[in-house]
């Protein structure tokens, strides 16, 4: 396993974590982000993965849209077919390649610093 120079401590995974759900919340019904971006946003850019694994594993994820979240390219998660059905009844089109129209589709929030 990759060893990160940025390490999170048990405090700082917690934060994260909230962060995630939190973020995976606020995506809009028919939009989709990026395990990237919300690991950006969560102030964590190299731990994109983390974000995956967040969904996961919490408990809480379950009540949140996390069919929402794909990767950059627009693919979505591997082993979850209903992943692209659950997009498609929120008006979600794929390209021919089988991935989100990203420039369509992707959803990127305001930030405060944006204003």
């Amino acid at each position: 396993m990759r060893d990160y120079p940025d390490r999170m401590t048990p405090e700082q995974a917690r934060a994260f974590r909230d962060d995630v759900l939190n973020i995976v919340a606020q995506i809009p019904r028919g939009r989709v982000t990026t395990y990237g971006f919300i690991a950006a946003l969560a102030g964590w850019p190299s731990h994109p993965r983390m974000v995956g694994r967040t969904l996961r594993y919490a408990p809480e994820a379950e009540q949140l849209p996390c069919h929402r979240v794909v990767t950059i390219v627009g693919r979505t998660a591997p082993g979850w077919g209903r992943q692209r059905t659950l997009l498609e009844e929120e008006g979600v089109e794929f390209k021919p390649n089988g991935r989100v129209d990203m420039d369509r589709y992707l959803w990127t929030p305001r930030l405060a610093t944006d204003e």
